[in-house]
């Protein structure tokens, strides 16, 4: 049985080999908690022997945002430092790699006024936008590995001690990410491949919508007709090396057309959004736009959520994830979207991305938007996947084909 210092090295092996492949010569950025110290020293000193020439590490400190958010004079919070986007601009435009390390508490900010919390996430997607359109464009390899920190696994696993809980979350951690397979590097390999089948078999249909029915879920999904269904790995533009955003990923995407969608969608989890739970909620949507919602907690915050900008009330992505996924099987809500999203199909509100329009890298934006294509400040998923969901999709015909019968794959 692998030791924990095992594991750890091995997942920060996989965070540069896999998800952002650190090529020789290529410097790499490096965000994460304080908390994550450990997993970030490991990461640079694997860098390093991959042939970085220079390893920037930014520790973030969650704690000061929320003391922001309770403190700070309310015509401040509106101000976000663009020194700090320069900097990150100036490295992921020259081609560094980029990788982000999470892991927070998802109640951290529901002491703060959820308005007031709005206001610092608009200030800050605003000013960081040059550096979420090179991420979104792919421009760059990028990936987000997460670390467990106690507060998230005590909300994970509530009747545990504080220990047992951590170490639970862990196991977690590494089982998802393949950590526990003999050789992770291989079993990622394999489990993109089978992922590139998938989008692939999608791709070959060539839908022009998607019908998404489940308890409280009747929504028809247009989808553009440039519209390109992607998997795990992708291709930076500025040098061609396959990444893999997300450790882990399960899921195959694609952008729903923002002026094609109508119905109404129910969350099948909960939504960690800014350090704020938002559970039990809905959205109807016409016209593309949302044009009612309701929540049992958290209705405050999703109404911020929405009002960030227009393209807010639109849907940027649609992404299939079976039922059966590895994620889902362990029963476990992970209270964190980058887990629970790879547990259940879902859909994001917000920015679409242009690598799932064809060609989209290398077209203008203005073009991307008549054909469907969301604009936003703003990206965020939610869930609504289940054993109850079913999905067909729709041909230029008129034609209907079973893509999803009770959760599962039925292409």
């Amino acid at each position: 049985m692998l030791s924990f210092d095992r594991k750890l090295d091995d997942l920060a092996t996989l965070a540069l080999r896999v998800g952002v492949n650190l090529q020789p010569g290529q410097r790499l950025l490096l965000l994460g908690p304080i908390e994550a110290a450990d997993l970030m020293r490991r990461v640079a000193t694997k860098a390093y022997d991959l042939g970085a020439p220079y390893v920037y590490a930014l520790y973030l400190d969650e704690q000061i945002s929320l003391i922001r958010a309770q403190h700070s004079a309310e015509d401040a919070l509106d101000e976000f430092p663009e020194a700090h986007r320069d900097l990150i601009h100036t490295m992921v435009e020259r081609g560094d790699a980029y990788l982000r390390i999470g892991g927070s508490d998802p109640d951290l900010m529901s002491p703060a006024d959820p308005q007031r919390v709005a206001t610092m996430v608009r200030s800050q997607r605003r000013v960081m936008r040059p550096v979420s359109d090179m991420v979104q464009r792919s421009h760059m390899p990028w990936s987000i590995v997460d670390y467990a920190v106690p507060a998230w696994a005590a909300k994970v696993f509530p009747e545990l001690p504080a220990e047992q809980a951590l170490e639970r979350l862990w196991d977690a951690i590494f089982a998802a990410c393949r950590v526990d397979a003999g050789d992770p590097i291989a079993a990622w390999e394999r489990h993109l491949e089978q992922l590139s089948h998938a989008s692939e078999a999608l791709n070959g249909h060539a839908f022009s919508a998607l019908h998404l029915r489940a308890p409280g879920t009747d929504l028809r999904v247009g989808l553009p007709e440039t519209h390109v269904w992607e998997s795990g790995g992708q291709h930076a533009a500025c040098n061609g090396a396959h990444f893999v955003a997300n450790l882990p990923t399960e899921e195959v995407f694609t952008a729903p057309h923002a002026q094609l969608v109508s119905g109404t969608v129910s969350a099948s989890k909960p939504l960690s959004y800014q350090g704020q739970l938002i559970e039990g909620f809905s959205l109807t949507f016409q016209d593309g736009a949302v044009v009612d919602f309701a929540a049992e907690r958290g209705e405050a915050v999703l109404k911020a959520l929405l009002e960030i900008d227009e393209g807010a009330r639109r849907l940027g992505e649609l992404a299939l994830v079976p039922h059966s996924s590895p994620i889902s099987q362990t029963g476990l809500l992970f209270f964190n979207t980058l887990f629970d999203e790879n547990a259940a199909c879902h859909l994001a509100l917000g920015r679409a991305y242009e690598t799932t329009f064809k060609d989209g890298t290398s077209r203008p934006l203005e073009e991307l938007i008549r054909e469907g294509f969301n604009q936003s400040l703003t990206h965020v998923d939610f869930m609504f996947g289940s054993a109850a969901l079913d999905i067909d999709g729709e041909k230029a015909s008129g034609a209907l084909v079973p893509v999803m019968r009770k959760g599962e794959w039925a292409l």
